[in-house]
């Protein structure tokens, strides 16, 4: 009785340190620096997802088969937008990679390819219109 006692309580104990391991290690690192700071701006940034949302612009991202980014703008009645500069900073979602600036060129009206392909792998891709921002995930 005693031997199923201690053996229980050691698979217990292996299996809470091979989970504790498995978190510490894909763990990327901290969300924010600083929560309360990210605290303070919040509303801008609800703020600023208003004005988005009131300009009307909507936008497609895709990633076509040499995996470099695709990007549709259209306005509030469906217009392509045509020679608005386009940037946008890729970023692993855990932090294992750097941080991968693109700039954006126009391959016909209201479409834009980035300029360089992304690795393999889940990214989190912040984009820039003219002044416009918009964050999306993408595999």
């Amino acid at each position: 009785m005693t031997g199923i006692l201690v053996a229980f309580f050691a698979v217990v104990i292996a299996v809470n340190m091979l989970m504790a391991t498995l978190a510490v290690r894909s763990f990327g690192g901290v969300v924010v620096d600083n929560s309360y700071v990210a605290s303070q701006k919040f509303n801008g940034w609800l703020k600023a997802a208003r004005a988005q949302e009131a300009q009307g612009w909507r936008e497609t991202i895709a990633i076509d088969a040499q995996r470099r980014v695709q990007v549709g703008l259209v306005d509030a009645v469906g217009t392509p937008l045509s020679d608005v500069g386009v940037t946008a900073t890729a970023a692993h979602p855990l932090g294992r990679a750097p941080d991968i600036a693109l700039s954006f060129r126009e391959a016909s009206p209201g479409r834009y390819s980035s300029d360089r392909a992304l690795p393999t792998g889940r990214w989190r891709l912040s984009l820039t219109a003219a002044d416009h921002h918009f964050v999306q995930e993408i595999d």
